[in-house]
């Protein structure tokens, strides 16, 4: 995970946060330019993340959901302060799969996080808060190709030279295939499954998942191996070791359409 330490001013954080830097080491881990992530060396590790107004609230009910089943950190304190999203937990043990001694041995953590995939996917999701990610997901489609989203990295082999119309109209053939029954990561990526000496120790990054259809987590497992491991030698290996009994690749297809629309 990418730490970068840097000096803060303690009066641009909300009050509440403030004590929590006192003769603190701070460090960079943002991301992406959409939130600014900082972990802050005090008690066991702190993750406090900002972002705009009202965007870390789905993550801070999710993230405080899957701690609830042992899969994540505690939440400890979310709030809307000038304007911005103040989201802050307890930093979970270990270092995300991204780890250059787990992606040292494939092999092992293509396993590990195909069968961590399927035990997400097999637990009861009707407390889950974000009930409606797949209206969400095709809502997200409809919008981004509407303001002229496209990008055709994400096409499927089998639909490699798809253009945004195209693309579109397949995805608004099929989208009523998408189910909404399976409690999602949403963002299933290396990054955001951490590890202690290569045993389970919790997820992060929660704010894209909730009841969906599986297809879009095993779209973005078998993804990252190959972004990760820059080979796609790996991609039927996770889909055996996940379970091909609940596959349909024609949905992972489908998937891989829509994601071209972000």
């Amino acid at each position: 995970m990418k730490r970068t330490q840097i000096s803060v001013d303690p009066t641009y954080f909300p009050a509440p946060f403030r004590h929590l830097l006192q003769n603190a080491r701070v460090f960079d881990s943002s991301c992406s330019p959409e939130a600014r992530v900082y972990f802050i060396e005090a008690r066991e590790g702190l993750f406090l993340k900002s972002a705009a107004a009202g965007t870390l609230k789905k993550e801070a009910l999710q993230d405080a959901y899957f701690h609830e089943k042992g899969l994540g950190a505690p939440v400890l304190d979310y709030r809307t302060e000038a304007g911005r999203d103040w989201l802050l937990t307890a930093r979970v043990p270990g270092e995300d799969c991204t780890d250059a001694a787990y992606l040292a041995d494939p092999a092992r953590l293509c396993d590990l996080i195909a069968t961590r995939l399927r035990a997400l996917h097999e637990l009861d999701p009707s407390r889950c808060p974000i009930r409606n990610h797949t209206q969400n997901y095709i809502k997200t489609v409809e919008n981004n190709y509407r303001a002229g989203v496209f990008d055709p990295s994400y096409l499927p082999p089998a639909y490699p030279a798809l253009t945004a119309d195209a693309a579109y109209a397949f995805f608004t053939e099929n989208k009523h295939r998408l189910a909404e029954n399976t409690l999602l990561h949403g963002d299933y990526c290396l990054p955001n499954i951490l590890l202690d000496e290569w045993k389970f120790s919790g997820f992060i990054d929660l704010g894209n998942g909730g009841v969906g259809d599986r297809h879009v987590d095993l779209f973005w497992g078998a993804w990252t191996l190959c972004f990760n491991l820059g080979t796609d030698r790996y991609r039927d290996r996770f889909f055996d070791a996940y379970g091909r009994d609940v596959i349909d690749t024609e949905l992972i297809d489908l998937v891989a359409v829509a994601e071209c629309f972000g």
